[in-house]
């Protein structure tokens, strides 16, 4: 079989394109694989690090102000999708599958024409521009919140998950607090505001880190490297802070999340995927700078279910974490009452039910 892959800009957009392409090696080791991202994008870097044969197309995204750049987005677009139809046509793909992103757009359009089997999987619970503009056009809408399937045609939708979800739950346990100075045997909550970081939770964690001490449980926080510098005037406090462990970067996340008690951050697709496969126990505080503020949707779906916490942004502050934070780790009960309901928001067989799909089309 072979398959193209396109999604790009965000890794919520790729991760879940990279375990498809992982999970469908594996089941079929002679399958054929062909990824179309940007030279820009994120995937420019994580996808050839997988050694997935990679391509690229120029394109960018619509701005939402009227604005005389537009032009050129739609010249872009026009262009790209006759790229995108050369390298379709040279590769051939049995299927073509877009995990979102404007990249995609051009790829999954023209694949639809050229009469490829197309899938789009949608991650948030709020559709984004490019998988609402595809669906018109594609066979088959995957999605992760039941939420989402109101922005889709009825007939194309199914639930299908994360693809991250299922790899997550294939990741072996073993102790790694260690390697952060921390105990193993006491209950640990991770702190972190995604891969580069966040500034609220930054300011919030620098004002916590005094109220930390003596608690009976350890806190683990990845600053982001480019706000792991502001913590130098805090070194003699954190050196007398035994329960708090403060690192620019955490590059083993899962099996830090697989030995862990709950954690806070944000509310993007993959960490809410990986927050349900796993059951944690969460305090989320979602993004206020993402479209159609799709993060607070992502994070209501949990929190009206009663499997995480929620802190807005402009309410976070130092005693307001810790205040959260305290809630979930001092009370064994209600946390393991959350852990249950984290857990039945999760779908472990995501990639199970997407290969399905790929299945019916192909």
């Amino acid at each position: 079989m072979k398959v193209l892959v396109s999604g790009g800009g965000t890794g919520g957009h790729i991760y879940p394109a990279i375990s498809i392409v992982r999970y469908i090696k594996e089941k079929y080791p002679d399958s054929e694989f062909l990824y179309i991202g940007t030279e820009k994008g994120l995937e420019s870097k994580l996808v050839p690090n997988q050694h997935i044969p990679f391509k690229t197309i120029e394109i960018q995204g619509f701005y939402r102000t009227l604005t005389l750049k537009n032009f050129k987005t739609v010249y872009l677009f026009l262009t790209s999708i006759k790229q995108a139809k050369k390298y379709i046509k040279e590769f051939q793909p049995d299927i073509v599958i877009g995990t979102g992103g404007y990249v995609c757009g051009s790829v999954v359009y023209a694949a639809s024409k050229l009469n490829i089997p197309t899938i789009i999987h949608e991650q948030n619970s709020v559709a984004g521009m490019t998988n609402k503009f595809l669906s018109k056009y594609v066979d088959k809408v995957g999605i992760c919140f039941t939420d989402a399937a109101e922005y889709f045609p009825k007939e194309k939708v199914a639930l299908v998950g994360n693809p991250r979800a299922q790899e997550v739950m294939m990741v072996d346990k073993k102790e790694v607090l260690e390697e952060y100075g921390l105990d193993s045997d006491k209950p640990t909550i991770v702190i972190f505001g995604g891969s580069r970081g966040a500034q609220t939770i930054n300011n919030a964690m620098k004002e916590a880190l005094p109220l930390f001490k003596g608690k009976p449980y350890q806190v683990l926080y990845a600053s982001g490297t480019i706000y792991f510098d502001e913590f130098k005037e805090k070194e003699e406090l954190i050196k007398q802070l035994t329960n708090v462990t403060v690192v620019p970067y955490i590059d083993n996340m899962i099996d830090v999340l697989i030995n862990v008690e709950a954690l806070v951050g944000r509310a993007g697709a993959t960490s809410m995927a990986e927050i349900t496969a796993l059951g944690l126990p969460s305090i989320l505080v979602p993004s206020p700078n993402v479209t159609d503020d799709h993060q607070t949707k992502n994070a209501k779906s949990l929190v009206d279910k009663q499997a995480a916490l929620m802190i807005k942004d402009s309410e976070l502050t130092g005693k307001s974490l810790v205040e959260q934070v305290d809630k979930l780790m001092l009370d064994d009960n209600y946390r393991q009452t959350m852990a249950k309901a984290s857990k039945a928001e999760g779908i472990p067989d995501a990639m199970d039910r997407l290969y399905g799909l790929i299945q019916e089309l192909t």
